[in-house]
């Protein structure tokens, strides 16, 4: 028999089973709808008794469909063949037969991980290792390794070179796919490390991180579904286009019960992709904004009165501007949320127009201390000046407040240069509370900042729709149970606060590389990190050494960015070549747009799947202008900050030597985007 066409036999071994699998699949799920539909006969009896029941019913048979109905590229990737001659397959979730016998294993169950993680050396009493690729019900591939060709019958076939490489050169779609099939041993050991603590994964371009990150959530959840199913699992990362590139991977496991927010989302009610430039965000993201924020609160609003004036019982009493400044200092020197002590504000004013009225006292006025505060205290001239004098604060106002120079220059004294100053006053001198899209990413962090240290506004009486679905988390939940942090290497300080503040009971998976890091203190933002992770004791790392994106050409020009700068056992090793080495040019500047409209439509013949174009973020719009007339669903135009953790079958990185001067890591982030491609890299330099 030829080769091919033992292939399509293994192929018909393996589409039979897939076939039985997905007709049980259809069974389960008629039998979860019936579930559901018998749950809503429960509900017919007021009894609480049966609304409870009815209710247990119902989310079970909710979260089951749920799982059934996840999308997939496949729902069986995998099988191994044992040295019992068991049969075990594998795939995104468990499936038993009407006798309870194993039809597929979920990927996360104790049982599949030897898929993972057995090799030649080490066979853990597997024989054979086959990667099944299928398209929705179809089967229309299988990969095999050997492990232990002593033990393998003699009728046994072995199909293919292994699934790994077969993968790799796969095209790249507009979302990640799930890597189920075909995760390594040491990415399996990151994804299956204990949850308690930090789990840090470590690794250059085109280790897998960001996928490691997110199956390990994903089999944390299968885990540790008591503790985690509820509070829920945040993710963190870099950009709106990072998220939605990788917002299908959980789902398509079954797995819903998790927040993904890009660091410009994770406040409630402001979503912005805004960027400040390099220098601002260096102070925005700066710890030193922290005493600033802090010194502005203890400034009167803008508008404050400077002088509080009553009649009482024919006495004029009065506190002049020193008087009330002494009395704020006083307040916030005893600590406490400015948005709390509204009433201790009242009582401080109060007592310093006893005070007064005291020394004033004579035969003619002889005032009763708690006489004077019950009168006064109930007055409406003395609740509206106590509304102007000590007003609700928010945080947004606060920190437009600080577009005033001078303002922000008094909060700032000895903490920041002039230049600093204005930088941030000039950045905030066009906000309004009407448009958070005019917030910039940096700025959240700092309202975050805000949030927590105003305490909340006085809550307004509202009028409830007892019938209306109520919301499952309150606004800025932070009580997840796990928290993944991608790209973390690019957190400011402030950031690390603000994610900080999410997690303060919760598990942590951290995912970075140092070399690929966009903040120029590499230092202060692991002091803000440790404190933001003070809480957690264990703390395990795996590093990720083997990049599977890039071909060896690809990286290695990739890599002569930041050779000088980094230690070389940082770089991760490709594992594979293409004998196509990068296409790079100098283009006279005049001729750049022309000469990048041909380089696309070259590469968007030659390349399967995406094409991205990564340029500075100062020239971002403008080459998406050159490009406007490219009706091309697979084409990407994105800055620098935004190609973090992308990929793309084709690249082209236009005018690196803008890149490289961008900021004072703009090294890194070039090292960035010439990693991004998979197959094909053409690099544009202007003269």
């Amino acid at each position: 028999m030829s080769e091919a066409s033992e292939k399509q036999a293994e192929i018909a071994v393996e589409q039979e089973h897939v076939d039985r699998v997905y007709a049980r699949l259809d069974e389960l799920r008629s039998e979860a709808e019936a579930m559901r539909d018998k749950s809503y006969e429960y509900g017919r009896e007021a009894t609480p008794e049966a609304l409870n029941e009815r209710d247990v019913m119902l989310h079970h048979a909710n979260r089951t469909l749920q799982a059934l109905n996840a999308e997939s590229e496949g729902l069986v990737f995998g099988r191994l063949d044992l040295g019992t001659g068991d049969v075990v397959h594998i795939g995104r979730l468990g499936i038993r037969d009407e006798r309870f016998d194993n039809l597929l294993v979920d990927w996360r169950a104790p049982l599949a991980a030897a898929f993972y993680q057995a090799t030649p050396e080490h066979p853990q009493d597997v024989v054979r290792r086959r990667v099944i690729r299928c398209s929705r019900e179809q089967v229309v591939d299988v990969s095999d390794d050997l492990l232990a060709p002593d033990r393998a019958p003699t009728d046994m076939r072995v199909i293919g070179d292994g699934a790994l490489m077969a993968a790799l050169t796969r095209s790249r779609g507009e979302t990640m796919r799930n890597i189920v099939a075909t995760i390594q041993k040491e990415q399996d050991e990151a994804i299956r490390a204990p949850e308690g603590g930090v789990t840090e994964i470590t690794g250059g371009p085109g280790t897998g991180k960001t996928a490691v990150a997110l199956h390990r959530a994903a089999y944390l959840l299968y885990r540790e579904q008591r503790k985690l199913g509820g509070p829920g699992v945040l993710v963190v990362g870099p950009s709106p286009v990072f998220m939605s590139y990788i917002s299908r991977v959980l789902p398509s496991m079954g797995e819903h019960n998790v927040e993904l927010r890009a660091l410009g989302e994770v406040l409630d009610g402001i979503s912005t992709a805004k960027m400040d430039d390099p220098r601002t965000a260096e102070v925005k993201g700066s710890s030193r904004m922290v005493k600033v924020l802090r010194r502005a609160l203890r400034l009167p609003p803008p508008d404050a009165p400077d002088t509080l004036q009553l009649f009482y019982r024919g006495t004029v009493l009065k506190l002049e501007a020193d008087e009330l400044k002494r009395i704020r200092r006083s307040l916030h020197n005893k600590g406490g949320q400015p948005n709390k002590m509204r009433m201790k504000a009242a009582d401080a004013l109060l007592e310093a127009l006893w005070q007064q009225a005291r020394g004033l006292a004579g035969e003619n006025f002889q005032p009763d201390r708690d006489q004077l505060i019950s009168e006064i205290g109930e007055r409406i001239e003395f609740h509206r000046f106590l509304v102007a004098w000590w007003p609700p604060l928010y945080p947004v106002q606060v920190l437009r407040w600080l577009s005033d120079p001078e303002r922000l220059a008094r909060a700032a004294r000895r903490l920041l240069a002039a230049d600093e100053v204005d930088l941030l006053a000039k950045s905030w001198a066009s906000l309004t509370n009407s448009n958070p899209s005019e917030w910039t990413v940096a700025d959240i962090a700092l309202i975050d900042e805000l949030r927590t240290t105003i305490g909340p506004p006085p809550k307004r009486p509202a009028r409830t729709d007892p019938e209306a679905e109520q919301p499952r988390r309150a606004v800025n939940y932070d009580e997840y149970a796990h928290v993944v942090v991608d790209e973390a290497q690019d957190l400011s300080p402030m950031q690390w606060r603000m994610v900080g503040r999410r997690g303060r009971h919760a598990s942590w998976t951290i995912v970075g590389d140092p070399v690929q890091s966009s903040w120029p203190d590499p230092a202060e933002a692991a002091t803000a990190r440790a404190e933001a992770l003070s809480a957690q004791r264990a703390h395990r790392t795996f590093t990720l050494r083997t990049n599977y994106r890039n071909s060896a050409e690809i990286f290695d020009h990739a890599a002569n960015a930041v050779r000088d700068l980094v230690n070389p056992d940082d770089l991760p090793t490709a594992v594979r070549t293409t004998g196509v080495e990068p296409d790079v040019r100098e283009v006279p500047a005049d001729e750049l747009p022309t000469t990048t409209r041909d380089v696309i439509a070259d590469l968007l013949q030659r390349a399967e799947g995406t094409v991205g174009v990564i340029t500075t973020m100062f020239r971002r719009d403008e080459v998406r202008a050159w490009l406007s007339d490219v009706d091309e669903p697979r084409l990407r135009v994105v800055g620098s900050l935004d190609a973090k953790g992308m990929e793309y079958d084709a690249v082209a990185v236009v005018d690196p030597e803008g890149l490289a001067a961008e900021s004072t890591t703009g090294r890194r982030a070039l090292y960035v985007a010439l990693s991004r491609a998979t197959q094909l890299l053409t690099v544009l330099s202007p003269q």
